[in-house]
């Protein structure tokens, strides 16, 4: 009951304020992040002791980590779909679009996942800063590591910049026209039942701009950075990297230059194709 109090509080201020039209959507979606929130929060609660250890941590960041390596995976599959074939890419961005295992269950988890692993990282960094404040003679830290290993927060920030601006172009325009102007169609004109899915010419509409191409492209030459060094520590933080060092840094190579480079490849070839 303490964990919904503050959202009754919230719901009674906020609802005021929201046109009639669009009530029964908001209460909808405000009720769905109210249950999967105290969820999570009574989740948390009940882990907090194995988050509280330095192992804990860091096998929930690799957990994390994991989880959000597959998601790129199917993440990319699906857009590449768009090179290869509008109508299929079309059917199958509707169907995730009007799918409600995905819509209210697996894209919350998706969200979730992401802010996690962000929040965990920047936790983790912030304890192991603390814990190099104890100097030792001739410690030479970068003799030892990669620059981008001492830099994976900042890495991380850009790609959270990054996302911010992804989930503006594709995220936030797809909640406004299904949950807000209630278009669940996914058609270019909702009155005309011929003109067709909108999902492949809004993705080529975005990837007009030069100026958006050449942000995309930075940021995935960041993520694949910052993949090559989170792959193989993933499998040290499990344990499970003994004898397979160079196995699983050959393979972390290869997902981190593969995986930015179908995304960059997918900007690239709907910007001069447009």
């Amino acid at each position: 009951m303490l964990l919904k109090a503050p959202f009754c509080f919230v719901k009674h201020k906020l609802f005021k304020f929201i046109p009639n039209r669009y009530l029964s959507v908001f209460v909808f979606v405000y009720n769905v992040i109210e249950v999967y929130f105290c969820t999570y929060l009574n989740i948390f609660k009940k882990m907090s002791g194995f988050f509280k250890s330095s192992i804990g941590r860091k096998v929930a960041m690799a957990l994390s980590a994991f989880f959000l390596m597959f998601f790129l995976v199917m993440h990319v599959s699906i857009n590449l779909l768009s090179v290869f074939s509008a109508d299929t890419f079309n059917e199958a961005s509707h169907f995730m679009g009007t799918n409600w295992l995905v819509q209210f269950m697996m894209q919350p988890v998706l969200i979730f996942g992401v802010v996690f692993h962000f929040v965990l990282g920047f936790i983790l960094e912030i304890r192991n800063k603390k814990a190099q404040g104890v100097k030792y003679a001739k410690n030479n830290g970068s003799a030892n590591s990669t620059w981008m290993s001492r830099n994976m927060v900042l890495s991380g920030v850009v790609i959270l910049a990054f996302l911010g601006l992804h989930f503006y172009d594709f995220w936030v325009h797809e909640i406004t026209i299904k949950y807000v102007g209630g278009d669940m169609t996914g058609l270019i004109d909702p009155d005309n039942l011929d003109s067709g899915y909108r999902y492949y010419e809004e993705l080529k509409e975005k990837f007009i701009s030069p100026v958006r191409v050449a942000i995309y492209v930075v940021a995935f030459i960041l993520l694949g950075l910052h993949l090559a060094h989170g792959f193989t520590s993933a499998f040290q933080s499990l344990g499970i990297s003994a004898g397979r060092k160079k196995t699983l840094q050959s393979i972390g190579k290869a997902y981190s230059i593969i995986i930015p480079l179908g995304f960059i490849f997918i900007a690239l070839y709907h910007h001069f194709n447009h």
